[in-house]
C-alpha cells in the first residue's frame, strides 16, 4: 500500500523539452530527502502539455532513477477510457510501480460512467490503480458510494483526494471493507485528512520542502500530531504562495529558486506575477 509524503514531481524543460539531466538529479534529491513515492506526470507533471513520447520518458527516466527505492506512480487518468487503458498499459511496460487515474473533466460522466472507466481498466490493469478525486479539475466528484464500488475492483487500491472535503475518508472507510490507502491531494489539509484516517499525502510542496513534508507523514503515522501541527504551520505559508496562482506556476518557480531546474511550463500557464514570487521567496526562506 502507499503512504507517507509522495512527491507530484514537476516535468523540467529546458529547450522545449524534456531536461533529462534535471529530472534524474530532482529523483535522487527526493531519494535522499526521505520522499516515500513518485508520481510523475501527473498535473504537477503538466501531463495535459506532454506529448505522449515525452509522457512516457518521463516515466521511463523516473523508474530508472528511483531504482525500486521507492515506489513511482505514473500519472495515466484521462477522460477517455480508451486512452487510460493505453497509457496504463505503457506505464506497466516502462516498470512503474502504480497509476494514478483521474477521469470525468469535460465529457462529465455519471456515476455509473465512473465506476465503468474503472471497471475497463481493473480489466486490464497489471499494476495498483489510485483513484484521483478532484472534483475543481475533474468537474465530476467520485462519490463515496462510488468510491466503495470502485475499492471492490481488484486493482484499485485507494484513492488520492483532494475533493475538499474532510468527512470523505471517515465516510468511505464505512463503505469499505478491506484495507484501502487513503491519501490527501491537498497540502493544506494533509494534517486533518491524515486526523481523520489517511496514511499519507501526493504532495506539491513536497517538490521544494522534501524533508519537511517526510517528517510531518512520519508524525502523523507515529500518532505526533503536536510535532505534525507545528510543522503544518512552518510550511502552511509555502503551501498558501505556491498556490497564489495555477500550479504548476509557483512550485516551479521555487524550483528554480533552490537550483533544481527552470522555472519554464508551457502555455496555457504563464509567469508568476512579481507578488508573487516574493511571496514563495519569503515562505521559503521560512523553511529552509
Amino acid at each position: 500500500m502507499f503512504s507517507g509524503s509522495i512527491v507530484a514531481l514537476v516535468t523540467p524543460f529546458a529547450d522545449g523539452g524534456i531536461d533529462e539531466p534535471a529530472l534524474r538529479r530532482l529523483v535522487r534529491w527526493h531519494l535522499d530527502a526521505g520522499t516515500s513515492g513518485i508520481v510523475p506526470v501527473g498535473t504537477t507533471g503538466e501531463s495535459a502539455t506532454l506529448t505522449p513520447r515525452e509522457h512516457h520518458q518521463v516515466i521511463e527516466i523516473v523508474v530508472q532513477e528511483a531504482a525500486g527505492q521507492v515506489p513511482v506512480i505514473a500519472g495515466a487518468g484521462s477522460n477517455d477510457t480508451s486512452a487510460a487503458i493505453e497509457m496504463t498499459r505503457r506505464a506497466a511496460c516502462l516498470g512503474a510501480d502504480g497509476t494514478l487515474q483521474a477521469v470525468g473533466y469535460y465529457n462529465r460522466p455519471s456515476q455509473e460512467g465512473i465506476f465503468q472507466h474503472f471497471r475497463a481498466l481493473d480489466a486490464i490493469a497489471e499494476l495498483p490503480l489510485l483513484a484521483y478525486n478532484v472534483p475543481p479539475r475533474a468537474v465530476v466528484d467520485i462519490l463515496p458510494e462510488t468510491m466503495a464500488r470502485l475499492a471492490g475492483l481488484s486493482t484499485v487500491v485507494g484513492v488520492k483526494d483532494a475533493s475538499c472535503d474532510l468527512s470523505r475518508p471517515v465516510r468511505e472507510r464505512l463503505l469499505i471493507d478491506g484495507p484501502f490507502c487513503f491519501l490527501s491531494g491537498e497540502d493544506p489539509t494533509a494534517v486533518a485528512y491524515n486526523a481523520q484516517g489517511g496514511v499519507g499525502c501526493i504532495s506539491v510542496t513536497a517538490n521544494v520542502a522534501p524533508r519537511l513534508c517526510s517528517r510531518l507523514q512520519i508524525a502523523c503515522a507515529q500518532g505526533d500530531y503536536r510535532l505534525a501541527l507545528d510543522i503544518h504551520q512552518q510550511l502552511m505559508p509555502l503551501h498558501l504562495a505556491l498556490f497564489a496562482e495555477p500550479s504548476p506556476a509557483g512550485v516551479k518557480y521555487a524550483c528554480a529558486l533552490l537550483g533544481l531546474c527552470s522555472a519554464a511550463c508551457r502555455l496555457p500557464i504563464v509567469e508568476l506575477q512579481p507578488a508573487n514570487r516574493r511571496a514563495i521567496e519569503q515562505a521559503l526562506q521560512a523553511v529552509r
